[in-house]
């Protein structure tokens, strides 16, 4: 790596008075007044921290996994049931009791004990009598409850406990699967995986910039902005209920952008000082410079982040939204905490130097980034085309993509979840197996039927009984007010299994509408699963749709910003590139099971419904960030010098360093939240870091330059009446 010249010492007479041209424009006087009083500055950035924190204490706000989806034929099936009174389908979970010896009828009394205080539980509606199994070791009952488990919270646990204790002291297992699993899941603790982040990011930051006072600026700065962030998470969280997982998301996101925001700004004031200029001039200046693409960056992440909206799921919107906020509050932070931090410590900035020379943009016409840039303008055939052949074995797996939902299979070995999984997915007989896990409930509306309930009990018992893929259907009952017929379909795989996922189509689209037809009744698949594999089908119709407002989006926004048709278009499709290989990558490594067992997972497992959704904004978003800190030093030096290979040279030299250590430090910190119990958050956390990879190098350092070298001048191209519409933006 190329060392810089040394920062030079200020004129005689004391630091230059800042100047109107130094301060730039408002974002410019923001930075140079930060500068100015970095004391107070700071200090209101430790104010809102504490405030923020201390109020996402004071609410105490809950999070919760349960998804609705008004409209769909799993929902009308459950709002049938409550109707009819008939407790199928409803909040429910088993409690499973296990012997290694003898069989679970010689604890009965022990047994019977343990339901009988389980039936006296608030919110407990039903304790059905248990099913045992063939070889008479296992049993398991269902309990049902009046309200979504989630609301219990984890302190139920005990209660829990409390009930099933007569049954543990009689020397009987005892655990809690199905949708118990809400309750007596241990909140994912992430914090390890924030400190590995943390140490990553310094560790790249030093061998980045050389001195350890440059290297704490930009993590310290993030690490406040993250917190405040997070803190206000958690006071939205008040009111907005957000997913479980918002809380890492927004970390992981914040972390990420806050330390690649704070690195471009110093990395800008390093050069600054290099260039003569006066610490609180040149604070000014930084923000008034690439404070603007920060901003540019920012907005669009945050675009991208709310068009999950769009989707009409507001599980996912809320997902967007705190990741929002998160991002948010690091480029505010970006905009005042860093200039007056840079203010306070001034040309100090190289103080306690790990070599003679930090490194700051740019260190001559004739470093490693320039050469770099002259081997990818004589070549840009070969360049482009080796970058996209890479890119494009990347996303081969992609086409194989299955989505569904990650069962209790894959929960972490001696978990009361994935204990109580096993010990009913091993055991054989009637209500055992690993669809027992996973059960269907079919219900009918028979109130507009032309035909006696009985038989359409009747038509649904023969359709069901000889589907394919069923294990055993219960007999057809009718409701006690006739409205409704309902029988239990055990499925012959797991719940994540494609098979299952199959089922559920073939019931849904043929075996019922075909077993009813002429009846005038209408039958439903509802229940957990159903739920699960309706959201599935849900995330998947409207997945085109994101992808096209964000493609939209973010096309306008950098056709205000560069003045150019092709750079945006150029942006768009290379930022697909990046989505589809991360993509592929994510197959490979979790549905194909190449690299499960490096994370932690015993199995194979699909790909969690949601995470593409969330990864294409999220990684669109990210990219975005890179190409407009790129190409705003290639526009500055084209409006220069309108020598558009020498400017695509000089934006690659002066940002190729930074971008990368910055894409290094964000890669880091993602991949340490692979090592959280989280299944859909190690999904994210390797998705993400790939994407960051891969975008980082083969796309920001060979694709965008040996395309931009090809197309020449028509890089710039802009209709006059296009000109005319189009708002302008400034992006450095």
């Amino acid at each position: 790596m190329s060392s810089s010249p040394p920062v030079p010492a200020p004129a005689r007479g004391g630091p230059a008075p800042v100047t109107a041209a130094a301060r730039g424009g408002p974002l410019g006087r923001l930075g140079a007044f930060c500068a100015r009083h970095p004391v107070w500055v700071v200090a209101v950035w430790v104010l809102l921290l504490v405030v923020a924190l201390a109020g996402k204490k004071a609410v105490g706000a809950q999070f919760s996994d349960q998804i609705s989806l008004p409209g769909s034929q799993s929902d009308h099936g459950a709002a049938l049931l409550q109707a009819s009174g008939s407790g199928a389908g409803g909040p429910s979970g088993k409690v499973v009791f296990h012997v290694g010896s003898r069989t679970v009828s010689a604890h009965e009394p022990a047994i019977d004990q343990a339901l009988a205080r389980l039936r006296d539980l608030p919110h407990v509606t039903a304790v059905s009598a248990p099913v045992t199994s063939d070889d008479g070791r296992t049993a398991y009952a269902t309990t049902t409850f009046d309200v979504q488990l989630k609301t219990l919270g984890h302190d139920y646990t005990a209660r829990l406990d409390r009930a099933t204790a007569p049954a543990r002291a009689d020397g009987v297992q005892v655990a809690y699967g199905g949708d118990l699993d809400q309750v007596t899941r241990v909140p994912a603790n992430d914090r390890r995986s924030e400190l590995i982040g943390v140490g990553a990011a310094l560790l790249v930051l030093l061998l980045g910039f050389g001195s350890v006072l440059a290297a704490l600026m930009p993590l310290m700065t993030a690490l406040i902005s993250v917190g405040t962030g997070i803190g206000l998470v958690g006071v939205v969280a008040g009111g907005v209920t957000f997913a479980t997982a918002a809380p890492t998301l927004a970390t992981m996101i914040g972390l990420g952008v806050g330390i690649d925001y704070a690195l471009f700004l110093t990395t800008r004031f390093r050069q600054a000082l290099i260039d003569g200029e006066e610490p609180v001039a040149a604070a000014g200046r930084t923000t008034d410079s690439s404070g603007h693409a920060v901003l540019v960056a920012a907005l669009t992440v945050a675009v991208a982040l709310m068009s999950l909206y769009a989707c009409g799921l507001t599980f996912i919107g809320k997902l967007g939204l705190a990741a929002t906020l998160a991002v948010a509050v690091t480029a505010a932070a970006a905009l005042t905490l860093v200039p007056a931090a840079l203010g306070l410590v001034g040309r100090r900035v190289d103080r306690l130097k790990l070599r003679r020379r930090p490194v700051a943009e740019t260190s001559g016409d004739h470093d490693g980034w320039h050469r770099y840039a002259a081997l990818v303008a004589r070549h840009p055939v070969r360049f482009l085309t080796a970058g996209t052949l890479l890119m494009a074995v990347c996303a081969v797996p992609m086409f194989s993509m299955r989505l569904g939902h990650v069962d209790d299979g894959a929960a972490k070995p001696g978990t009361s979840s994935r204990v109580a999984y096993d010990l009913i997915a091993d055991a054989r007989g009637p209500g055992f197996g690993p669809g027992a896990n996973g059960t269907f409930v079919v219900v009918a509306d028979v109130r507009h039927a032309g035909v006696p309930p009985q038989q359409v009990a009747d038509d649904l018992a023969g359709a069901l009984g000889s589907a394919p893929g069923v294990a055993r259907a219960t007999t057809p009952q009718v409701s006690g007010d006739l409205h409704v017929v309902v029988s239990t379909v055990t499925p012959d795989t797991g719940p994540q299994s494609a098979r299952t996922g199959a089922l559920f189509d073939t019931l849904t689209r043929h075996t019922l509408p075909d077993a009813l037809h002429g009846t005038g009744a209408k039958a439903y698949v509802t229940g957990t699963t159903a739920g699960q594999l309706d959201f599935r089908d849900t995330v998947t119709a409207r997945l085109p749709l994101i992808i096209g407002i964000v493609l939209v989006c973010a096309f306008v926004l950098l056709l205000a910003v560069f003045r150019s048709v092709l750079i945006p278009l150029k942006a768009v499709v290379l930022n697909l590139f990046t989505t589809g290989a991360s993509y592929g990558v994510l197959v490979a490594v979790f549905q194909w099971g190449w690299g499960t067992r490096l994370l932690g997972l015993s199995e194979a497992v699909p790909i969690e419904s949601y995470v593409p959704m969330m990864m294409f904004a999220i990684v669109f978003g990210l990219s975005m960030d890179y190409e407009i800190f790129l190409l705003s030093r290639v526009a500055e030096t084209w409006r220069t010098t309108r020598d558009n290979t020498r400017a695509v040279g000089a934006g690659l030299a002066a940002t190729g360093r930074v971008i990368s250590s910055a894409a290094l430090i964000m890669t880091a910190v993602f991949l340490s939240f692979t090592a959280s119990p989280t299944v859909v958050v190690k999904m994210l956390a390797l998705g993400l870091a790939v994407s960051v990879i891969l975008d980082a190098t083969v796309v920001r350092l060979v694709l965008v330059p040996s395309a931009m070298v090809l197309m020449g001048r028509a890089n710039w191209w802009l209709p006059r009446r296009l000109d005319r519409v189009v708002p302008r933006l400034r992006g450095e």
